[in-house]
């Protein structure tokens, strides 16, 4: 689902809990350092640096990928004491003179001798690395990490401020965003077709030919090119929910080549996106459990009676909006669609359950303000009406490539039933997902398959059991799978379990990255 990153994307929406005013005032709910200048403005005092990757860096490449490894990059001061660079990649690696993609790199350098450079991914896919360094840097590492590695910080092609999918612009994406079929049913099916084809051909309009290169398996080649650039030999890797597919792939393309990576909070390659679906129904089912529970406990709990009460009455609420869709306080038409987006959000970290009850309290009363807050935060949709990123048009365009998808009826109305018995709550708004890539202009180029990566060197595989968009258990499948990966588990709730205030992960992963120290397999936090 598109909300993958949401978990990174919130981490202090637990701190600002504390004032009730919190989802009503303009600040968003992750600390903002600032107008951002973007990867190519220049800061005060300093100037720019070129570097041109080592020869003994690049390693054994084909001849026609040369240029790009051995690229220089200009390295500027950005964003306070940043640098930030473009680097130039190939559009499509089989025939890499038909064009090139731009991806935006931004670099927070170790005070000391660091021993290398890390590439995080935050997740999605259309998450933005850049955004993930430049704004929330010290919240996803640690200060023993940031003194001995340098962080790279990397839109992915598609993404953000790197060359991106186009397709929708405010006010198309607002329109979008409030659109609800019921595909359930032979008119509501009819217009999500409609409606996915328009999306499709604006997206084939705006973007042109990078839209079938935007694949993971594309991004993962780039990665070895930014491994290059940076001089690192070996590809050191922070990677976080879809980021874990990603790190994955890398491992699989270039085994020979992996240093120190992680894998937090992860995608089973093998499942499909059927598979992928279903096991996400079931996990925020069980995330939603466990937010009542702990809710109808408590005191500001907007829910009464017992739990089973409690979850049946979010089901009732949700049934109500999508019967009776609520306005919000600026007019705009909260559809049950664009509810359920904002009510997940904080079932992504239990921190923030206090922001749900926030929310659920006026929603309840008739008012879905604060619910629609959450909503935007998560397509990263501004108080002014501005879209910050593209997370949703990468993210389908992405997926599109990447997963063979089930567009049949029949087939589809089998999966909504099987989503509706794992979820009974928001399961049947997951459903029919495949109608999104039927009529993209470019054919899955990925499918999913176990990836072993023989050869590579050791891998951490972090699985939170609680987790309700990467459930637990596709941690273990990835874990197993990997010829060279460990499984470590940390007993919580929430998305993902590294920078979330595990002292015990904490120091399992900088142990690993610092030290080379490999924990032995299926430790528990």
């Amino acid at each position: 689902m598109s909300t993958a990153t949401a978990r990174r994307r919130f981490t202090r929406l637990a701190a600002a809990a504390a004032s009730v005013v919190l989802l009503a005032a303009s600040a968003a709910c992750t600390p903002d350092p600032g107008p951002d200048p973007g990867p190519d403005a220049a800061g005060t005092g300093g100037g720019n640096v070129s570097t041109t990757a080592p020869a003994n860096v690049i390693g054994d490449v084909p001849e026609e990928l040369q240029e790009f490894y051995g690229q220089e990059v200009t390295w500027t001061e950005c964003n306070g004491d940043f640098r930030c660079a473009t680097i130039t990649v190939p559009m499509d690696y089989a025939d890499p003179d038909a064009g090139t993609v731009e991806l935006a790199a931004i670099l927070a350098e170790s005070d000391k001798d660091a021993q290398g450079t890390i590439l995080i991914n935050p997740g999605g896919p259309g998450g933005s690395g850049y955004d993930h360094v430049s704004k929330y840097l010290e919240d996803v590492t640690s200060d023993r990490l940031r003194e001995n590695y340098n962080i790279l910080g990397f839109d992915p092609r598609g993404v953000g401020r790197s060359t991106p999918v186009r397709c929708l612009d405010d006010e198309e994406m607002d329109e979008a965003r409030a659109e609800y079929f019921d595909p359930g049913t032979p008119e509501g099916l009819a217009a999500s077709r409609i409606s996915a084809k328009e999306f499709a051909d604006a997206c084939a309009a705006e973007t042109g030919e990078l839209l079938g290169f935007v694949d993971t398996a594309s991004a993962a080649r780039d990665m070895d090119i930014l491994r290059a650039v940076v001089g690192d030999e070996k590809l050191n890797y922070l990677g976080f929910s879809y980021g874990t597919y990603l790190g994955a792939t890398y491992a699989e393309l270039f085994p020979e080549k992996t240093g120190r990576l992680v894998l937090d909070g992860a995608l089973d390659p093998a499942s499909t996106n059927e598979e992928v679906t279903l096991g996400q129904a079931a996990a925020f089912e069980k995330a939603i459990r466990a937010y009542v529970e702990d809710c109808v406990t408590g005191s500001n709990c907007p829910l009464e009676g017992s739990a089973d009460e409690g979850v049946e009455t979010l089901q009732a609420l949700l049934a109500s909006v999508e019967a009776s869709p609520m306005t919000a306080a600026d007019g705009r038409v909260v559809t049950v669609s664009t509810f359920v987006s904002g009510f997940i959000v904080p079932l992504y970290d239990d921190r923030n359950w206090p922001v749900l009850s926030q929310a659920l309290k006026p929603a309840m009363e008739g008012d879905p303000t604060l619910m629609l807050r959450l909503a935007d935060l998560s397509a990263d949709r501004a108080q002014d009406g501005t879209y910050q990123s593209n997370s949703t048009e990468a993210f389908n365009a992405v997926n599109c490539l990447d997963y063979p998808m089930v567009s049949d009826d029949a087939e589809m109305a089998a999966d909504a039933r099987d989503l509706q018995a794992a979820s009974p709550t928001i399961g049947r708004y997951l459903a029919y997902g495949g109608i999104t890539c039927e009529a993209w202009p470019y054919a899955p180029v990925n499918a999913p398959h176990a990836i072993k990566a023989a050869g590579a060197a050791d891998m951490l595989v972090i699985g939170t059991t609680g987790d309700p968009a990467t459930p637990y258990e596709w941690s273990q499948a990835l874990a197993a799978e990997l010829e060279s990966a460990v499984l470590v588990t940390w007993e919580g709730e929430g998305h993902t379990a590294y920078g979330r205030g595990s002292r015990c992960i904490e120091d399992v992963v900088d142990n690993y990255f610092v030290d080379g120290t490999v924990p032995e397999d299926n430790t528990v936090c």
